[in-house]
């Protein structure tokens, strides 16, 4: 009796296995979690993670967890791809009214407004609505593979839900309205010359370099780098009132005292 037991106990282990690894397969968003970063994967293999509404919902989702507990996120893609783009077969059919709703806006700017940093660990292609997620990051690396872009005017439409303001910002006006207008791809080294990524690294490394940047993020102080991040995102004309405001705050700190007496000790023994 206990063998035919354990045999059946097997079975439904496996069987519960077989679920889990269908119902994993079936995400279009994989997340892992930790206490201090979370790593989201982009995951339609099938589709080169193309961005459809199932994306844009997970990317809701865990944005409300990452709003309710910051924490540093590392974005990235599965199978060498970052994201492909939006889904074309869903853009497609999409109209006026579609349009107004900031269906990609809106969860792209709610990526780059959570409170604590944002990786982009970029993989192959990113282009269209995988690019415009990419450029919500506050930090972008890549692979050597790299092809990013917006070739957007080619299918008919713009790039409406980010590049046209984030990307000046980043590689700036006359380098942004090129590609804007020509809708060609950037290839790795032309995007580490332009800034438009900060470093490259072997694919099979790429996701340990993000690991890497989150680790000395870290080990910085919580509050000062959630305010650093809001402090840097706050408009021309909000500074520097908004830098004092956050820095009186960060003063009366208990983190900034233990910090700074640690420094000094240490400094005071090396004497």
């Amino acid at each position: 009796m206990r063998g035919a037991a354990d045999r059946g106990a097997r079975h439904m282990s496996a069987a519960a296995d077989r679920g889990a690894q269908h119902l994993a397969a079936a995400l279009p968003l994989l997340v892992e979690r930790s206490d201090d970063r979370v790593v989201a994967t982009l995951h339609r293999l099938e589709k080169r993670n193309a961005i459809d509404q199932a994306t844009v919902d997970a990317l809701h989702v865990l944005c409300a967890e990452l709003e309710a507990i910051p924490r540093i996120l590392i974005l990235t893609g599965v199978g060498g791809v970052f994201a492909s783009g939006a889904d074309i077969a869903e853009l497609r059919d999409r109209r006026a009214d579609d349009a107004r709703r900031g269906i990609n806006t809106n969860v792209f700017t709610r990526v780059a407004e959570l409170p604590m940093p944002v990786i982009a660990a970029i993989d192959g292609y990113a282009l269209g609505g995988g690019a415009e997620l990419a450029y919500a990051a506050d930090i972008r690396i890549a692979s050597p593979s790299l092809k990013i872009g917006n070739p957007e005017t080619g299918l008919g439409i713009i790039a409406a839900a980010g590049a046209s303001w984030r990307l000046k910002e980043i590689v700036g006006d006359a380098r942004a309205i090129e590609l804007l207008l020509t809708g060609r791809t950037v290839e790795a080294e032309e995007a580490l010359a332009i800034g438009l990524v900060s470093a490259l690294h072997p694919a099979d490394q790429l996701v340990a370099a993000a690991h890497a940047l989150a680790d000395r993020i870290a080990r910085n102080d919580r509050a000062a780098t959630i305010a650093t991040k809001r402090v840097f995102r706050a408009p021309r004309d909000a500074h520097p009132e908004v830098d004092l405001e956050a820095q009186a705050a960060l003063f009366e700190s208990p983190e900034k005292l233990r910090r700074m007496t640690e420094f000094l000790e240490r400094k005071q023994a090396k004497q």
